[in-house]
């Protein structure tokens, strides 16, 4: 799936974190794999919202007002959808 902004998704709609454009505000849907655990040890939770800072080999995200890297493949596991 190309980049999509999240003002561009519907409501119901979700999208990986790595799906996201930088700068987007999303809310966390689902987390789906087996980095669940370690994503909600870091604070990573379902319903929390968060803003992709930057992309690359790790992506740097908000969370709670704190600055969290995390790899593509645990990013491959948060669903997420555009802020209501």
């Amino acid at each position: 799936m190309p980049h999509a902004n999240a003002a561009d998704l519907k409501i119901d709609s979700a999208m990986t974190l790595n799906q996201v454009k930088v700068g987007c505000d999303v809310q966390i849907r689902i987390l789906s794999g087996p980095g669940c655990d370690r994503l909600r040890d870091m604070g990573f939770c379902e319903e929390l919202q968060l803003r992709k800072l930057t992309s690359g080999r790790n992506m740097i995200c908000s969370i709670c007002g704190t600055r969290l890297a995390i790899s593509k493949e645990l990013a491959e596991q948060v669903l997420v959808s555009p802020v209501k």
